[in-house]
C-alpha cells in the first residue's frame, strides 16, 4: 500500500479510503440496504491487513450506527495511532427535531461529542462538514469548527460537495482569521460524473487541498451492478441516489468503454473505474464503498492497474457535460 499526504498537511493516508456507510442496521432510516455488524467484520480486518489506514464514516449514516460499528471494529483490528478516522457533521440526525441537523455552533458541539462517544475515541483525525447549511452563517460555522480543533477533539477539518466559489471563500475566511483551513474536499467524481473538473479540482490542486472522491465507481454503476436486463444488486436496486444519478444513454456508453478497456486488460470494470480516478494527479484517495468482500479485493487490486494514455482517451471519449449533482 502506498501512502500520501492529505493535501498540505503532514498526515499520511493510504491511497484507498474505506467508506463505512455500508455498515449499520439493515432497514435503518437512512440507508436500508446496509449490512450488519457481524457481516462487516471481514471488511475491516481485510482493510487493516491490506494496509488501508484511512476510514470514512458519518454521524448521519443510520443515525450513528455506522460510527458505532466502525469504532468497535477498528478497536479490534487496529491501533488508534496507526489509523486515520474521518466522520462528518451537518445532515439530519432524526426525522424532525429542529436542532438535529445543520452547522450551528450548538449542533457541531453536540454532534462531535456524540460522534466521539459512538466511536469510543478521544478524537477524530478529520471532521467533514457533510454539506453546507443555508441556515447558518459561515462565520458561526467556522468559529465552531476552530473551537473543536482547539479543544483537541478534531485534528483536521474538511468539506464535502459544494460550489468551488463557496469552498474558496470559506478557506479565505479561515486564513484571514488565523484558523486551520479545510485540508480536504470530499466530492462526487467518477468517469460518469466529471463536472468537478471545471473548477473544484483545479482549485484543490492549485491550493494543495486533498481530494477524497465519493462514489468513484458511480455508486457501483461502473462495476455493472445495474444492467439494463437482469438482476441488480440489493444496493443498486434500492439506493435512491444511484437510481436518480445514473442510467442515461450516455452513462451506459461510458460503461461500455469501461468494459472494453477492462476486457483488454483482463481486469474487472470496477478496477478500471478506480484506476481512472487514481490516475488523476489531484486525487488523494477515493472512498471505497463495499457490501461484498470481493468488491474490496477488486478495489485493492485496482491500485496495480495502470492505464496508458490511449486507454484514458477511450474511457473519457463518451462523456458530455451534464447538470451539477451532489451538492445537496
Amino acid at each position: 500500500m502506498d501512502y500520501v499526504r492529505l493535501g498540505k498537511t503532514g498526515l499520511k493516508v493510504s491511497r484507498l479510503c474505506l467508506g463505512c456507510m455500508s455498515f449499520g442496521t439493515p432497514g435503518g432510516p437512512t440507508h436500508p440496504w446496509v449490512i450488519n455488524e457481524e457481516a462487516a467484520q471481514p471488511f475491516f480486518r481485510k482493510a487493516v491487513e491490506s494496509g488501508i489506514n484511512f476510514y470514512d464514516t458519518a454521524n448521519h449514516y443510520n443515525y450513528g450506527d455506522s460510527e458505532e460499528i466502525t469504532g468497535r471494529a477498528l478497536k479490534a483490528y487496529a491501533k488508534r495511532d496507526e489509523i486515520v478516522v474521518a466522520t462528518k457533521v451537518g445532515l439530519r440526525m432524526s426525522d424532525g427535531r429542529p436542532n438535529d441537523r445543520g452547522l450551528s455552533r450548538k449542533h457541531i458541539f453536540d454532534q462531535i461529542d456524540q460522534s466521539l462517544t459512538r466511536l469510543d475515541m478521544d478524537y477524530v483525525d478529520v471532521l467533514y462538514i457533510h454539506r453546507l447549511d443555508p441556515d447558518t452563517e459561515f462565520e458561526e460555522m467556522l468559529d465552531a469548527l476552530e473551537a473543536v480543533i482547539q479543544s483537541g477533539k478534531v485534528r483536521y477539518v474538511a468539506a464535502s460537495s459544494m460550489w468551488a466559489w463557496q469552498f474558496a471563500k470559506l478557506r479565505e475566511m479561515q486564513k484571514a482569521r488565523g484558523y486551520q483551513q479545510f485540508a480536504a474536499m470530499q466530492n462526487f467524481y467518477n468517469l460518469a460524473y466529471r463536472e468537478e473538473e471545471r473548477e473544484m479540482m483545479a482549485y484543490c490542486e492549485s491550493e494543495g487541498v486533498g481530494v477524497v472522491p465519493w462514489s468513484p465507481i458511480a455508486r457501483g454503476f461502473l462495476a455493472g451492478n445495474r444492467p439494463k436486463d437482469g438482476q441488480a444488486t440489493n444496493r443498486a436496486a434500492t439506493d435512491k441516489l444511484a437510481l436518480g444519478f445514473f442510467g442515461s444513454a450516455q452513462d451506459y456508453a461510458i460503461l461500455a468503454k469501461v468494459e472494453k478497456v477492462a476486457a483488454k486488460l483482463g481486469v474487472k470494470p470496477a478496477q478500471v473505474a478506480y484506476a481512472w480516478v487514481l490516475s488523476k494527479s489531484f486525487v488523494t484517495a477515493p472512498i471505497v464503498g463495499v457490501t461484498k468482500i470481493g468488491q474490496l479485493d477488486e478495489a485493492i487490486a485496482a491500485l496495480d492497474v495502470k492505464l496508458d494514455a490511449a486507454s484514458i482517451r477511450v474511457l473519457e471519449a463518451a462523456y458530455k457535460p451534464r447538470a451539477a449533482m451532489g451538492h445537496s
